[in-house]
């Protein structure tokens, strides 16, 4: 939608300046050649039109430009993406909804779905970051219009941090429970053998009895047996609550210095994790009824390529795997160099982390198929989802393993390593968008620190509610409808806007413009994408949502035998509804920013800022050791200002 023509070129060129279109229009201005990244630091953009009335913003000095920090290497980069992405979704949730969903089957609909909406939105939100060299909110100054999805994004990471360190502080626990030879939920510890021996010989009760690890678990550990539900929430449960402050101690020093201090910290928390599943998977394949395990894993159901219930499960796990609309990949892709190989990248990670889903559902179902052998049961009965299976059938099964303490600690270990990971992302969606909007704290480390230890802390006292007696209610309800359709209209605009207001064909010029000696087969890959962007990805994502409305109005909401009061349906609903609703009110009000008729207003809108523009100039010259920003002459603004919101146009005529 944007006028690439005229005096209008700028519309094109300011989002980038990439477009070949721009190039040539102006390489003949002023007498001056263009840089094949589209721009010339010598080139001094004309005045406005004597029509706008508004002073032109002062050049600023390249000395006050406050400079972002860059990865060490792009191995930082890639660690920490992988980190992020492999979490612990892929060791509890890939392998349940894999041998719920078909077993092997399921692969079928999963692939799709990661290659139709995974891997292009992937692609998608880490060309915006590094392209705009800006966090979520600030990189939206290419489209003024949809603001809100930064705004939505930060809503969706903030409730995503709320509950996701609850999980860690739920592993720090079990993790210092492991340093007990017995464990203290297997049956060889003392509290337990009357329990075990009930079991043995028989319970009259019609009731399933119950085991060591699920009385360990409820009891023990959330207390939610002294809990009627959401609004019964009980007092804190003061040793959960010493393990999240440990948990946001250790997450608030791994950030303390950005990412100078989080990508070193990636080389041991992003590898941990792949040694203790290669471990795992051996220590699995020499047990008896592993082979059940993986069987049950993996058999084949075609019947259930018919349900529609199976292909929502494969997308929605694409999308809790991947971390997408959450913010957290375009903050990091923020800090790469501008001709860092996005599409590489993209490849790279999103295979990975994927592979890592399938193969980490072989060291879990080995190790339940020979706790079902021992047990004399169907594998299907000790498998569980979610937290159950992190913290219920797995310890269960750790428990039966010759040296079950050191099997329980390297576990443990591993899920926290993928817990901090995933959460230095999300933490860093957050605090990138802060310090964009703030950039001061950038050079004031002090002010910085003091922001960082703010905001753990806050985190800290919102999650006491997650660690009292009924705190795993209120935990459930807010994964259930942090990352549900909220998210998903999220990404869907963000898809619609790159796509149809920014311009699918400049947004694929500026990832070329990014890869400076582009390769063949990255020109041939984005016209896959760009048919994605445009068609595929969105009417997949519309599918999703109407399928995720329907269930969500069919289907209570319930945690084990608790049925979700209504209100507390609603409490969810509106969560979701705070998230995607930033984009309507963002929208009006960069609508109402601008004027002219309402048809004039919303064309404005949607073309990119001024600042944006000076924004990829200086992120490609420091990219370029023969261009230095100083040169960079322009009356633009690198902060929000109301010469922000009329478009650059450049005088082509006789002015030229």
């Amino acid at each position: 939608m944007h006028d690439k023509s005229g005096k209008g070129a700028a519309d094109g060129s300011s989002a980038g300046g990439g477009t070949a279109a721009a190039a040539q229009n102006s390489s003949h201005l002023n007498g001056h050649s263009v840089s094949p990244n589209g721009f010339n630091p010598a080139i001094t953009p004309a005045p406005p039109q004597q029509s706008d009335t508004r002073v032109p913003s002062p050049v600023p000095d390249p000395a006050a430009i406050i400079p972002r920090d860059q990865w060490g290497g792009k191995y930082e980069f890639l660690l920490s993406c992988i980190g992020y992405c492999v979490g612990l979704g892929n060791v509890w949730r890939f392998p349940y909804l894999c041998y719920r969903n078909g077993g092997g089957v399921f692969l079928i609909p999963y692939f799709i779905m990661l290659f139709v909406t995974g891997v292009p939105l992937f692609l998608m939100e880490l060309s915006l970051g590094q392209y705009g060299s800006a966090g979520p909110i600030m990189v939206w100054k290419c489209c003024p219009l949809l603001k809100g999805i930064g705004i939505g994004m930060l809503c969706v990471s903030t409730l995503v941090c709320l509950y996701y360190n609850v999980i860690i502080a739920w592993t720090f626990y079990y993790l210092g429970s492991s340093f007990q030879s017995p464990l203290p939920w297997s049956c060889d510890a003392i509290a337990n053998v009357a329990i075990c021996a009930n079991r043995t010989v028989g319970n009259s009760s019609s009731e399933r009895p119950r085991t060591p690890t699920e009385i360990f678990w409820n009891e023990k550990v959330l207390g939610v047996v002294n809990s009627e539900g959401l609004h019964d929430p009980g007092p804190v449960r003061w040793p959960l609550a010493l393990c999240l402050l440990a948990a946001w101690i250790i997450i608030f020093l791994c950030m303390l210095k950005g990412i100078r201090s989080s990508g070193k910290v990636v080389y041991v928390t992003a590898t941990f994790p792949y040694f203790v599943l290669v471990v795992l998977i051996i220590r699995g394949a020499t047990l008896e009824g592993s082979l059940q395990g993986v069987a049950f894993y993996l058999t084949p159901d075609w019947s259930r390529l018919a349900n529609a219930q199976v292909w929502n499960d494969a997308a929605s796990q694409i999308f809790y795997s991947l971390g997408i609309g959450v913010g957290g990949l375009l903050s990091m892709a923020s800090y790469n160099k501008f001709d860092n190989n996005v599409i590489r990248d993209t490849i790279v990670i999103t295979i990975g982390n994927c592979g890592t889903s399938f193969f980490a559902g072989f060291a879990i179902f080995s190790i339940l198929g020979h706790m079902a052998w021992r047990k004399g049961v169907p594998v299907g009965e000790v498998a569980d989802r979610g937290p159950g299976l992190a913290f219920v059938a797995y310890p269960e099964a750790l428990a039966l393993l010759p040296g079950s303490v050191f099997w329980s600690i390297m576990f443990f270990l591993m899920l926290f390593m993928l817990g901090v990971d995933t959460l230095f992302g999300n933490m860093e969606g957050i605090t990138t968008a802060v310090l964009d909007e703030f950039p001061n704290l950038r050079r004031n480390t002090f002010h910085k620190s003091l922001f960082l230890g703010g905001l753990c802390f806050t985190f800290y006292l919102m999650g006491l509610l997650l660690v009292t007696d009924g705190g795993i209610y209120w935990f459930t309800l807010i994964d259930s409808f942090s990352t549900s359709f909220g998210l998903i209209i999220i990404t869907l605009f963000m898809c619609i806007g790159i796509s149809f207001f920014y311009g699918i064909n400049q947004f694929c010029q500026d990832i070329i413009d990014m890869i400076c000696h582009c390769p063949p087969w990255c020109s041939k890959v984005l016209i896959y994408f760009k048919a994605c962007w445009v068609f595929c990805t969105p009417f997949l994502l519309l599918f999703i949502l109407i399928y995720i409305f329907l269930e969500m109005y069919n289907t209570p909401l319930h945690y084990g035998s608790y049925v979700y009061p209504r209100w507390g349906k609603g409490l969810g609903v509106c969560m979701g509804a705070t998230c995607c609703l930033q984009i309507l009110i963002w929208a009006v009000v960069a609508i109402s920013k601008e004027t002219g008729s309402l048809q004039e207003r919303f064309k404005k809108a949607i073309r990119p800022l001024n600042s944006w523009r000076v924004n990829n100039l200086n992120s490609a010259a420091r990219s370029q050791e023969h261009v230095e920003p100083e040169l960079v002459e322009a009356p633009y603004t690198v902060t929000l200002t109301d010469q922000d919101f009329t478009a650059m146009t450049w005088e082509m005529g006789s002015s030229a």
